[in-house]
């Protein structure tokens, strides 16, 4: 059996690429070069690309297509279109990207089928003029910045729609930079991020002033066996005790909350071991999302093919369409399902942690 401390360096282990592409345009950036040395310095090979576009000579087959995707950090510029902010409902005001696509493996990957093109990762290298142009969405927002029960949070930017940032901060550095400039913003402002991994180390010393929230992604050992390449979740539960302790406002990103067999007790345990690790921080600000599994008919797809003989339940049983404001169609949990999903959560919730603020359900 595996000691505690290997256990541990397991967890905080960085994810590394195979490769590190990089684009010409994206060598002209301090914050590039800075990426290129630290990916150098951990081992990782560096391929500088002659123009902007990057290609791989992947395999036919889509599980090997998949794997060496997968292997690969790119690192590009964001162009003007990915700079224009959009609204992330019901997260925050606006959606922020220091990267897209994510180095795990879980087989209920939100990304799959939103993304295009093989699913590699890209990092961006012009940060700061993503950072520079933060300030023109002051105030503008809906979700937070003209929203009476969520006011005090200020204009809120969410980091983690499309990437886990903290993931990938060894080899960028990206995230650390992006909450000290928010540090530094004089502003009712937020930057948020979501993370099912644990290496916290770089970011517990920053001069945040509170400007940042971040949320630890957790689900029960039985549904968190989907979850492939990230840290355990008691270590996720850890690094958010760090962070609070080191002035963060933290929250907990209950998601996918799966409706599986034993999914009462599985998820009253988890509940538990999150209330034992914050239950003795002084002025907690805690927070709670909740998002139950969905997918659409175009994710189950690319998921179908990633991860084929997943036992994640992905049938019509228990299920429901729904269609989004964007006019495409999800599978939800039924009527049933949610009611009893959502009346567990919200007393267990507020039984085991009432100094936490619920921000939704959905």
């Amino acid at each position: 059996m595996e000691s505690a401390q290997t256990l541990e360096a397991k967890a905080l282990r960085p994810w590394l690429p195979r490769r590190l592409l990089v684009t010409r345009s994206a060598r002209g950036f301090d914050h590039g070069r800075h990426v290129m040395d630290r990916a150098a310095a951990l081992g990782v090979a560096i391929v500088e690309l002659p123009a902007d576009r990057i290609a791989l000579d992947l395999p036919e087959d889509p599980r090997r297509a998949y794997a060496e995707a997968k292997a690969t950090l790119a690192l590009v510029v964001a162009p003007p279109s990915k700079r224009r902010l959009q609204p992330i409902a019901p997260s925050a005001d606006w959606r922020v990207d220091l990267a897209e696509g994510c180095p795990a493996h879980c087989s209920y990957c939100y990304l799959a089928g939103s993304l295009k093109g093989p699913p590699i990762t890209r990092v961006y290298a012009n940060l700061d003029e993503i950072l520079d142009g933060l300030p023109a969405y002051l105030g503008q927002g809906q979700i937070t910045s003209r929203n009476r029960d969520r006011a005090a949070e200020g204009t809120t930017f969410e980091a983690s729609c499309y990437t886990d940032p903290l993931a990938l901060e060894a080899l960028t550095g990206s995230l650390s930079a992006a909450i000290a400039w928010f540090g530094r913003w004089e502003a009712s402002v937020q930057l948020r991020f979501t993370s099912k991994f644990a290496d916290v180390s770089a970011l517990t010393d920053l001069d945040h002033q509170g400007r940042t929230r971040m949320r630890a992604s957790i689900n029960p050992r039985a549904f968190a066996r989907f979850e492939g390449g990230t840290a355990p979740v008691a270590a996720r539960l850890v690094a958010l005790r760090q962070m609070a302790l080191a002035g963060y406002p933290v929250g907990l990103t209950i998601a996918p909350i799966i409706a599986a067999p034993g999914w009462e007790q599985a998820y009253g345990e988890l509940i538990d071991q999150a209330a034992a690790q914050l239950a003795d921080i002084p002025a907690l600000d805690l927070t709670i999302e909740c998002i139950t599994h969905r997918f659409t008919t175009g994710s189950k797809a690319v998921l179908d093919s990633w991860y084929p003989g997943s036992a994640l339940d992905m049938t019509p049983a228990n299920r429901t369409t729904k269609r989004t404001k964007f006019g495409t169609e999800k599978q939800v949990y039924d009527t049933a399902t949610m009611r009893s999903l959502r009346g567990f959560f919200e007393a267990r919730l507020g039984r085991v942690l009432p100094m936490a603020r619920l921000l939704y359900w959905t």
